[in-house]
């Protein structure tokens, strides 16, 4: 059975402020190698160090004191990979999915929207995918195909099936949360919304943030704020915001 795509189907002044220590160890470490020859691209993996693994959370704060590569923005057209960053934001672009075929979610958003595997991969790092066990209702302007998917999809009939939605209410069940895994199962039924074009901040990668560092302790890093940074995220970037 085919995908089941629906697209439009749903339409600070501080000067410092105090940040966990593996973020700002994670900025400090964070080095990208890109190929200038081939699509594929590698990403050095960020390292998070809980607040019980103390030791670990010293070493890590040390190599601020140390040189480091950061990645910078570039100039390049808008797309995939997502990065380096691009020096601007290109169009919106949210895809919305009904999974007519249960399985990873990494697998199955690059089967249906034909979409490499890293960098889907990134997008869900990036915390630019979401589910929901049912799929919300589309506006008053979606199409009637559109509307017939949704119909067809929260059928009682078809809901009563699904042991994953037992003991919830459908309002309950249209709730969205971000996929936090590229191997979280998916089942028939499940609502996919993916950010293919998240909002990006290259500002981040301008900045020496080793430089901003005013004090560390083994729970807590305090940083000068940069202008132009921002500090709570977006709904489709929390990564570089």
């Amino acid at each position: 059975m085919g995908s089941i795509s629906l697209t439009s189907l749903l339409g600070h002044g501080c000067r410092s402020f105090i940040a966990p220590v593996a973020l700002v160890c994670t900025l400090a470490l964070t080095h990208v190698a890109l190929s200038e020859h081939s699509k594929s691209y590698q990403h050095v993996k960020l390292a998070w160090f809980s607040k019980r693994s103390k030791k670990k959370t010293r070493v890590a704060c040390e190599s601020l004191k140390e040189e480091v590569t950061y990645p910078t923005a570039t100039s390049s057209v808008y797309g995939y990979p997502l990065l380096p960053c691009p020096s601007q934001n290109g169009q919106p672009r949210v895809e919305h999915l009904v999974v007519s075929e249960g399985g990873p979610v990494l697998e199955y958003i690059c089967k249906n929207l034909d979409l490499p595997a890293q960098f889907v991969a990134d997008l869900i790092h990036f915390g630019a995918v979401y589910y929901a066990l049912v799929c919300p209702k589309p506006p008053p302007t979606a199409m009637p195909e559109e509307m017939r998917v949704y119909k067809e999809a929260t059928a009682p009939s078809v809901l009563k099936k699904r042991a994953s939605i037992k003991g919830k209410t459908v309002r309950e069940a249209q709730k969205t949360f971000r996929i936090t895994h590229v191997d979280q199962f998916v089942e028939d039924g499940t609502y996919l919304r993916v950010h293919v074009h998240p909002k990006r901040f290259p500002r981040c990668y301008e900045i020496d943030w080793k430089s901003r560092v005013i004090a560390v302790n083994e729970d807590f890093v305090v940083l000068d704020k940069p202008a132009g940074t921002t500090v709570g995220g977006t709904t489709d970037n929390i990564e570089e915001s």
